[in-house]
């Protein structure tokens, strides 16, 4: 169908024609049924109010190559504040990038208005040009603000729609359609660009990432979702400004590098950062100790993301907790190896280790501490797990984060970190009666200290049973 599609244009030579390239109904797979109920009222609900209305980017082009988008973004010309006032259930969110969530039952609509370029005589324009009802007087400052460096600071320029296609990212986000129509206005020649399955930057590529280095990872995130390739200049442009990854701030790069690692194909993600040296700049530490040692490392890391893709295509929970705790895992066994030639004990050289590469770590990227915590005590059920004797083993499997310690444990287990034998022994343990749990217990015990008294009493454990939990909680 696509081929079809693109078959009817021919690539322009500029990149943003001044008429957008339409598909009117019937050239499309897109119909209103396929748009959630949601967004369909959202866009007939600023039409109806004398607006212009379009779905816009990614669940556009996710439905014209029949998957299934995972939600629905609006772009208007009414500002913000008019988007707020039309919607009861509705809220302004950002200050760097204006745009409003609109709830409609469980779905929650994001709302953008039209972005204009970045000049004093397009503001005055575009303010014109939507009609603003607005009295109080705004400086350029204020809608719009870039650093040294030419980073966008806040981009709250509004303007028509075809500048708002020249403001998009990749062409292949830059289709608009009208559900109420059943057209799609495709600005950015992006059709011939999904046929070919390559990811296009719009305009000049290295002023695009300076704008926003974040597209630099939003670029390898689609590349490794949708299969496709980088275009060359879009390509060879990350390797000129990838050191500009590191001025983006640490709590806006703890979002990011979630989307990188839980959309089901987080392995690929990871090969491609490393290709395009974004990696180094995310996760210094980890990429430090990977250049010592890519034999086990690099097996650990892609294992571990391995797993995780399993388990979000299975629909199955996975914390940020987990994934950042083999993410840095390398570098901690680094940090380990140095503190443990001062001869302190193992669980302190853990300790000292897992306390600095935390630190350092968030420096970067702001691991928010409901996640370092849980983090960190993972780490440090490797060294309690091995401890089974008496009650300690029944005591460890109350433990809430004993589920994702065993699994970490299972991971060292199968890339070769440990030997294997351990593991199988907590698996046996959990799914063993109550009998045989204190049997097992008290084997460990006469193996492990076969001179100690035989006729000693033991207290009966309490019942315990492992938790039913997810089991990275």
């Amino acid at each position: 169908m696509l081929k079809k599609i693109s078959n009817i244009f021919k690539r322009n030579t500029k990149q943003i024609p001044n008429e957008p390239n339409i598909l009117s109904s019937g050239k499309h797979p897109l119909s209103p049924k396929k748009i959630s109920s949601g967004a369909r009222k959202v866009v007939e609900q600023l039409a109806s109010d004398g607006y212009e209305a379009y779905l816009v980017g990614g669940c556009v082009r996710d439905l014209m190559m029949g998957l299934k988008p995972k939600d629905f973004d609006v772009a208007t010309n009414a500002t913000p504040e008019q988007v707020k006032e039309l919607f009861r259930r509705s809220r302004i969110v950002g200050r760097r990038f204006q745009i409003v969530h609109v709830r409609m039952g469980s779905e929650v609509i994001e709302v953008t208005t039209f972005r204009a370029h970045h000049s004093k005589k397009d503001s005055t324009k575009n303010s014109a040009k939507n009609g603003t009802k607005h009295t109080e007087k705004k400086t350029h400052r204020d809608k719009s603000q870039r650093s040294a460096k030419g980073m966008l600071l806040r981009d709250n320029m509004f303007g028509s729609i075809d500048e708002d296609a020249s403001r998009r990212d990749f062409t292949m986000n830059a289709f608009y359609y009208h559900p109420q129509d059943n057209s799609i206005y495709d600005y950015a020649n992006g059709l011939p660009d999904i046929e070919n399955r390559l990811i296009r930057i719009i305009g000049n590529p290295e002023e695009r990432y300076r704008e926003d280095p974040v597209r630099m990872l939003r670029a390898l995130r689609f590349a490794a979702k949708l299969g496709f390739n980088l275009e060359d200049r879009t390509a060879q442009a990350i390797t000129k400004t990838c050191k500009l990854l590191a001025d983006i701030p640490p709590a806006r790069l703890f979002d990011e590098v979630l989307k990188l690692f839980m959309h089901g194909h987080a392995l690929a993600t990871f090969h491609l950062l490393r290709e395009y040296q974004l990696f180094d700049t995310l996760f210094p530490a980890t990429a430090d100790a990977l250049s010592k040692d890519p034999g086990y490392y690099l097996k650990f890391i892609e294992q571990a993301l391995t797993n995780t893709d399993l388990r979000i295509r299975s629909n199955k929970r996975v914390t940020p907790a987990f994934l950042y705790a083999a993410l840095l895992w390398p570098a901690v066994k680094e940090k380990e190896q140095l503190f443990s030639q001062q001869g302190d004990s193992p669980i302190y050289v853990l300790q000292q280790a897992a306390g600095e590469v935390t630190t350092r770590q968030c420096q970067r990227i702001a691991i928010p501490r409901r996640f370092t915590l849980p983090m960190r005590e993972i780490w440090e059920l490797q060294l309690r797990l091995p401890r089974r004797m008496g009650n300690q083993a029944f005591r460890l499997m109350e433990n809430k984060r004993f589920r994702a310690g065993y699994d970490f444990l299972l991971l060292r287990e199968e890339t070769g970190e440990i030997g294997s034998g351990l593991g199988l022994w907590w698996t046996s343990f959990q799914d063993a009666s109550e009998e045989k749990r204190l049997e097992m217990a008290q084997q460990v015990q006469k193996s492990q200290n076969p001179s100690r008294n035989k006729n000693r009493r033991r207290r009966k454990p309490s019942k315990s049973k492992a938790p039913e939990t997810s089991r990275h909680d």
